[in-house]
């Protein structure tokens, strides 16, 4: 299949409470047309989930693929309006990420496609540094900031079978411990 023969798919979201949202990332070997396929039908699930970000895990494979779009909107300092990432063109598929952290963090609002109506407040790097490989297979790097930089955090944590509950303290966690118990409870009756 050529990539202009590409069909779109929506893919379930997975919820926490599948093992598979814990498991680390297997190393994509080659970026073919498979692989962009999937990287297709990844962006257009999280676009039908209006997410900003989504990672293979939540779609049920343990893969070193993640999707993120942020839009111009949420992608501006809220003072001056300036565009913090203006040069990275949307949306990002990220094969196989490497990020490095800066020393300067922010503390911002998270949600999670794998954890509806859950948010919570997470410590985050302000900026990061990525190397990753692109759809055509070809080594990237790029650095951004602010909201972008949060978004590739978590998607590249969840390629790490790292959720954003992790990020939080024990005290917060235990505050939506309810909350976590139901969707837990939810999701192991649809696996059955």
């Amino acid at each position: 299949m050529h990539c202009w023969e590409l069909r779109y798919m929506i893919y379930p979201i997975v919820k926490y409470g599948d093992s598979v949202l814990r498991e680390e990332a297997l190393p994509v070997e080659v970026v073919n047309d498979e692989i962009r396929q999937f990287a297709s039908n990844m962006l257009e699930t999280m676009y039908a989930a209006n997410g900003v970000g989504l990672a293979a895990q939540q779609v049920g494979r343990a893969l070193a693929v993640c999707v993120v779009h942020v839009p111009p909107e949420l992608d501006q300092d809220e003072e001056d309006g300036e565009p913090y990432n203006p040069e990275i063109p949307m949306p990002l598929v990220m094969i196989n990420p490497r990020i490095a952290a800066s020393d300067s963090t922010q503390v911002g609002e998270e949600g999670c496609l794998s954890f509806p109506e859950i948010t919570l407040d997470v410590q985050r790097s302000f900026s990061v540094t990525v190397g990753y490989i692109d759809l055509d297979g070809e080594a990237q790097a790029l650095e951004c900031s602010a909201f972008l930089a949060r978004a590739v955090q978590h998607e590249i944590d969840h390629l790490n079978g790292v959720l954003f509950i992790d990020r939080v303290s024990a005290l917060k966690k235990l505050s939506i411990r309810g909350q976590l118990k139901r969707l837990k409870k939810k999701t192991d009756a649809a696996m059955e």
